[in-house]
């Protein structure tokens, strides 16, 4: 088979979407079920892209896919390594190598994800693109799926913000600290991934659209946090302070970002209600 084949790559992408269920990439089935797999509506929203834009694909009629939209496409899929570099072949496009940043996100770290039922989770890799998430983040945090893929973005939503995603701060409710932070991670991997023209992107923009950002960024700050408490203000809940601890997954550098409380604590109480009130929420945005 040659590289580039676009109706193989239409028929891989049906084949895929159509093996999976809702419940493997947590979301509810549903009424009214009639066709087996995903519905291409939710292939979009997991990877981020249009429904149109997956039609098209499927239909060998649709524009050449870049290497985050397979990246995106693989993770929404649940793709094995080996699959994931066979969706690379057919689109004609090279896997990253070892000096280029992975979007693509092992299934053994998606299903630890999965696994995470009780405490607020997210992937994020050394651009700060969220990779991932479970249900519980989005009560958290709110819906990333109405955020455009390049936005979804730790580094983007500090400083730029987007409607309907709540604001981070520290447990004070100030932001300067984590906004220092932010843009230490940022300049690190920048020296990791010096000719990563997405972050370049990213870092360029909020130089130009945003001057704390470039006061910060000009000052050169450097840190490497790995555990941090952290507050959301959640309509229904409250303000809730979490403890916030980074898992790191080194081959692919990418981060494992869970929230927890103390038990017994007042925020364990609100991350309890969370649970009830916050996933009612989702599932009903969902359907």
């Amino acid at each position: 088979m040659s590289r580039g084949d676009r109706a193989e790559l239409g028929s891989a992408l049906r084949q895929w979407r159509e093996r999976l269920t809702p419940a493997d990439v947590g979301l509810p089935a549903g009424p009214r079920r009639r066709t087996p797999g995903l519905r291409r509506e939710e292939v979009a929203q997991l990877a981020g892209v249009s429904v149109d834009y997956v039609i098209r694909l499927e239909q060998d009629r649709g524009p050449h896919p870049s290497e985050s939209v397979l990246g995106a496409l693989a993770r929404a899929l649940r793709l094995t390594p080996a699959e994931t570099e066979h969706l690379f072949a057919l689109a004609g496009v090279s896997m990253p190598g070892p000096d280029r940043v992975r979007d693509t996100v092992r299934p053994s770290v998606l299903r630890l994800l999965d696994r995470m039922q009780d405490l607020p989770a997210m992937l994020v890799g050394p651009r700060e693109d969220m990779l991932a998430w479970n249900p519980l983040l989005t009560a958290l945090y709110g819906d990333l799926t109405t955020v455009p893929r390049a936005r979804r973005n730790t580094l983007w939503l500090q400083f730029a913000g987007h409607p309907g995603i709540r604001t981070v701060t520290d447990e004070q409710g100030g932001t300067r600290r984590l906004e220092v932070s932010a843009v230490a991670r940022a300049r690190a991997a920048m020296a990791r991934y010096p000719h990563d023209r997405q972050l370049r992107a990213t870092v360029d923009e909020l130089h130009r659209s945003n001057p704390w950002f470039a006061e910060l960024w000009d000052s050169r700050p450097v840190e490497h946090r790995r555990v941090d408490r952290k507050r959301y203000d959640v309509p229904g809940v409250g303000p809730i302070v979490l403890d916030c601890d980074v898992l790191e997954v080194p081959d692919d550098d990418q981060r494992l970002i869970v929230y927890s409380a103390a038990p017994g604590t007042e925020d364990a109480d609100k991350l309890d209600l969370l649970r009830v009130v916050g996933l009612q929420e989702v599932s009903t945005r969902v359907h």
